[in-house]
């Protein structure tokens, strides 16, 4: 089946759930057992990872089971993990994967959170990260040691968009004896399918475009066979587990990803494409642009594109650039991404981008009509021409 009927279908059993159309929201802690044999059972198989009892409310239930299943399947693994936010999701896989003494390989252009958990918590444990340049693809084999456990991708990096080359990156990882963990986010499972790539454990943050609404924090993990019951143990050990509430929007946030991905990816392309236009721009980090780093990549392993990308607005002095964001009146300032609505927020740089000097911002171009973000994109462009003398005058 294709992913839009996958999409529509995945995660529903009507025939266990008296008939309804969606699978319901199970908000349980405990399950009773009738007798001495089922708990017998349920303890027995605990430990297979294809049993799908349910034995206490930290293990799931049956609707963060079908959100799990949903997205594993969508994206080829073998099955999921739910999470409570996508920075859980992040923690929870490397935990279960690195050890005292292991090392891990990062992608310099990462999610900022999420090196910040490389640097400050992982050295607690024994585990180092050092980084690397995120076009460095298959010439990431010099810089693996013999402790090295995982490589840790991200395609598009955050912040500037670069593509990296995700087969090149399994190839170099698996002839070491190493894992390769990407954050799939950006192009979810319906835009990037990791496992055909070679990816070892695939990290989503389901409160982006899987929960698509803006109302949710959730996380996802989803593992290689191989792998999951060692990281299914982790992460359930830890305490890690999120709400079937949470779940079921996420379910319900599936069931029209592939639409609103569609017109994220028709609005954003649009809205860049102007922005490419504009003499106050000197840069746009959109991977579907022909003159983005990696573009190449992405044309040859990527479905489509969403709606987050880059900016690089000329040098111009702070009250401009505090004027221009404060006008807009569609992209609000926010510092998540995903849902219906548009943002935009400034963002840091990271060591090794190779991009032009002046303000970077990240925009999110929302699900709104895009004649009308353009609008508010261009009135507030405009008052970058104004010199910061008359708009400490204005104010």
């Amino acid at each position: 089946m294709r992913d839009d009927t996958r999409l529509t279908h995945l995660g529903r059993d009507p025939a266990n759930h008296a008939g309804t159309v969606n699978t319901p929201v199970y908000r349980s802690s405990t399950f009773i057992w009738p007798d001495t044999g089922t708990l017998e059972n349920h303890l027995q198989q605990a430990d297979d990872p294809h049993y799908r009892g349910h034995i206490y409310g930290r293990n799931g239930n049956p609707t963060t089971a079908a959100f799990e299943d949903a997205v594993a399947q969508l994206e080829g693994g073998f099955r999921g993990l739910i999470m409570p936010s996508g920075l859980a999701a992040i923690v929870g896989a490397v935990l279960a994967v690195a050890r005292a003494g292991d090392h891990i390989l990062v992608t310099d252009n990462c999610y900022w959170h999420a090196r910040q958990v490389f640097d400050q918590v992982l050295p607690r444990y024994g585990i180092q990260a050092t980084y690397f340049a995120p076009m460095l693809g298959a010439d990431i084999a010099g810089l693996l040691r013999p402790n090295t456990r995982l490589v840790y991708a991200e395609a598009p990096g955050s912040s500037t968009f670069e593509v990296q080359d995700i087969p090149a990156l399994a190839e170099a990882a698996h002839a070491h004896g190493a894992l390769l963990m990407l954050d799939n986010t950006w192009a979810t499972p319906l835009f990037f399918k990791a496992f055909e790539h070679g990816v070892d454990i695939s990290i989503h943050a389901a409160t982006k475009y899987l929960v698509g609404h803006s109302d949710a924090m959730l996380g996802v993990i989803v593992t290689t066979e191989a792998l999951y019951a060692s990281v299914r143990e982790t992460v359930r050990q830890l305490g890690y587990i999120a709400s079937a509430d949470d779940a079921y929007l996420g379910l319900r946030g599936l069931r029209t990803l592939g639409v609103r991905l569609r017109q994220h990816q028709r609005s954003a392309l649009a809205v860049a494409q102007w922005l490419q236009q504009r003499p106050e721009v000197a840069q746009v980090l959109h991977p579907a642009l022909p003159e983005a780093t990696g573009h190449a990549l992405f044309k040859r392993d990527f479905l489509g594109s969403t709606g987050l990308f880059g900016v690089v607005l000329k040098p111009v002095y702070a009250p401009q650039a505090k004027a221009f964001l404060e006008s807009l009146q569609l992209f609000a300032m926010g510092a998540s991404w995903g849902g219906f609505e548009s943002l935009i927020r400034p963002q840091q740089r990271h060591p090794s981008a190779h991009i032009e000097p002046g303000v970077l911002l990240r925009l999110h171009v929302g699900l709104e009509a895009v004649e009308d973000l353009i609008a508010d994109l261009q009135q507030g462009l405009e008052r970058l021409s104004v010199t910061p003398l008359a708009l400490r005058n204005l104010s």
